[in-house]
């Protein structure tokens, strides 16, 4: 019930939120005040204040951050004053009179719920009441209680009946439970890729991925000398952080497609084919103009210098490179969602960059209303010729408000239909919700990286933004015919949440991702040759009707590739259709790009300890990363040979 009732006030405050100071003087309202905490007398900011007349509500406000509201033009009356927020007791304040020509000012203090002040809380041990031995200090709630407030919820220890809940600040999301310290980073469950029968199963089919975020967040776990979960690492993801070198698409045609038959280098017995996409590279002077609203987490749980600090500091690298026709609002979110920033053209970057400068970490976290206000915001400026996107920034922990997955992404899924897209960009550690972020991104035809430093938080921001932002083909999607005659078995080495089902492949209405301007896609088979005598995980023979294979024993063909995709504007797709020969090469005559991409990932399967890896060992992806890292101008590869051995360093 206490989510449903924030959830109402949170979404009738939008129109009047704000987090920082507001530009109205005090001279303009007809009744202010400041709203204060009843024991330390500290400012309350983001606070819901309702007016109300004859039990009529009339007008709503939010609290800056100096705790300030204010209603403008309010006839003469008597009023009644409700106030709200997370964690303490609403007050009503009666009878307030409002009279021509005098500034009616109600000052109001509001008491914490039950001593435990909610605006970002930390569980930081399950026990029995005691006093906290840091502070000297402790507030105990009961798991019931707890549970009621839905701040956090309480997940692996729910069999815990009491909280002990600090009263200073620590690492927001870091648990410790009975004096353990437990990481609560969130991971969508993950399973290799089997490999499946081409006489059975003649039919592969999948959607592009252009996320990187997985190389960036396993290179922030290996620098701090951890070993990354499986499950963090997805190896198309790592495999797609790098630039390739495929040849640059002609006529009308969007993307580029280029294969490669060769040896498989972590299993002799195996062959591979190598796929690569290059979309078309569209200069910056031809873009359309971009309609862009910054959505930004300012809650609590960013309050840490690889979090809103890093944040505002890349921002500040895209602001720069915006053109006279771009166009920024900024979103914000924490205990409810505001418009910092209306949209303002690129020719005013100082005020772009002074409402960045502004902004300050401290509340709960209210995704789901900043995700409604961005896209209204964003409705509101919509350009038809323009790029209208949406760019989120958070550590993904959502916990007030329209927060469940299926909630956030049948949003998201309704806004993309409406030409608005949506590009995710996480940051932090101990508490950080991968899982849900990518989800996001997927749905909103967008893309997802992750920024751990501020080299990053170029590379994304600055370097391929403008890729990202100009998509020249959506809904891509791959579906390949393996030959029984030549393949026995294959396996398409990474895509696992980008699987589709066959008939996918020919409906429109099925999403897929998206190919921005430039942007390289690399995906790689491994296959069993036909003949081999290696066993596949098979069914029982059918008893009501006989499979043929339809195979054409005398085909040079090893498969045919089917790729279907939109123009940027289109409901219908297009379908491009190409065949791999028999002509199967040496690994060590293959190209570059197969050869590198084919370290990465070997490395993301050693990883992930994969029963797949075969003989891969840090060792051959070092032998092999320095064999074909090639033309490195940026440094990437070259920063990709240290990780690995420091990932080495770190197993032994």
């Amino acid at each position: 019930m206490l989510r449903l009732h924030m959830l109402c006030l949170l979404l009738a405050a939008l129109p009047g939120a704000a987090f920082i100071k507001p530009p109205h003087p005090q001279a303009l309202c007809s009744l202010s005040g400041r709203l204060t905490d009843s024991v330390t007398a500290e400012p309350i900011p983001f606070a819901n204040v309702f007016l109300f007349q004859n039990q009529t509500q009339i007008a709503n406000a939010t609290t800056d951050m100096d705790g300030e509201y204010c209603f403008k033009n309010i006839p003469d009356g008597t009023y009644n004053i409700k106030v709200t927020y997370v964690g303490y007791v609403p007050k009503e304040i009666k009878k307030v009179t409002v009279k021509a020509g005098v500034k009616a000012r109600q000052n109001i203090s509001i008491s914490t719920d039950k001593g435990v002040r909610l605006d970002e809380v930390v569980i930081v041990e399950y026990a029995q009441p005691k006093i906290d031995a840091d502070t000297k200090s402790g507030s105990v709630v009961t798991r019931q209680e707890y549970q009621s407030m839905q701040v956090k919820s309480i997940n692996s220890v729910a069999s815990h009946q009491q909280a002990v809940i600090r009263g200073g600040r620590i690492t927001p999301g870091v648990v410790f439970i009975d004096g353990e310290k437990y990481n609560t980073e969130e991971y969508s469950r993950m399973n290799d890729n089997e490999f499946k029968s081409a006489k059975r199963d003649p039919l592969s089919t999948f959607s592009i991925d252009v996320d990187k975020a997985s190389y960036s967040n396993v290179r922030r776990y290996i620098t701090q000398g951890i070993l990354p979960p499986a499950d963090a690492v997805r190896v198309e993801e790592m495999i797609n952080y790098f630039s390739y070198r495929y040849e640059a698409p002609k006529g009308n045609v969007p993307f580029s497609i280029h294969t490669e038959y060769t040896e498989c280098p972590w299993n002799p017995k195996h062959t591979m084919v190598h796929i690569g996409l290059q979309g078309k590279q569209v200069n910056l002077e031809n873009m359309p103009a971009n309609n862009l609203v910054f959505l930004l987490d300012v809650s609590g749980s960013m309050d840490e210098p690889n979090k809103l600090p890093l944040l505002k500091s890349g921002l500040r690298l895209l602001v720069e490179q915006m053109r006279p026709q771009d166009k920024v609002a900024i979103v914000v979110y924490a205990g409810a969602a505001g418009l910092v920033l209306p949209s303002t053209p690129g020719t005013k970057k100082e005020k772009i960059l002074d409402a960045l400068d502004q902004l300050q970490a401290g509340g709960s976290t209210a995704g789901g209303e900043g995700i409604l206000l961005a896209y209204k915001t964003a409705r509101d400026n919509f350009d038809a010729k323009a790029n209208n996107r949406v760019i989120l920034a958070t550590d993904g922990d959502f916990n007030v408000g329209v927060s469940s997955d299926g909630d956030l992404t049948r949003l998201i899924e309704e806004k993309r239909k409406e030409g608005v897209y949506l590009t995710v960009l996480g940051f932090g550690m101990g508490n950080y919700k991968d899982s849900k972020m990518e989800q996001l991104a997927d749905k909103g035809n967008g893309n997802y990286a992750y920024i751990d430093n501020i080299l990053e938080a170029k590379k994304v921001l600055v370097k391929e933004m403008g890729g990202t932002l100009l998509t020249i083909a959506k809904d891509v999607k791959l579906q390949i015919e393996f030959n029984p005659a030549k393949v026995k078995g294959y396996r398409l080495v990474g895509y696992e949440n980008r699987m589709l089902a066959n008939e996918d492949f020919n409906d429109d209405k099925k999403d897929a991702g998206e190919l921005g301007s430039g942007h390289t896609v690399t995906a790689i088979y491994e296959l069993i040759p036909a003949g081999s005598n290696e066993n596949i995980a098979s069914i029982d023979s059918l008893k009501y009707q006989q499979v043929s294979t339809g195979a054409l024993p005398l085909s040079e063909e090893v498969m045919t590739i089917k790729f279907r995709y939109k123009e940027p504007q289109d409901t219908s797709s297009r379908l491009l259709s190409q065949v791999v020969l028999d002509k199967k090469i040496p690994f060590t005559e293959a190209s570059e790009n197969c050869r590198f991409s084919s370290s990465v990932a070997e490395f993301g399967m050693v990883l992930r300890d994969s029963k797949f890896k075969g003989k891969a060992n840090y060792a051959s992806v070092l032998a092999l990363a320095r064999d074909s890292k090639g033309k490195d101008d940026e440094g990437y590869r070259s920063e990709f040979i240290r990780l690995v051995e420091m990932a080495e360093l770190i197993k032994h």
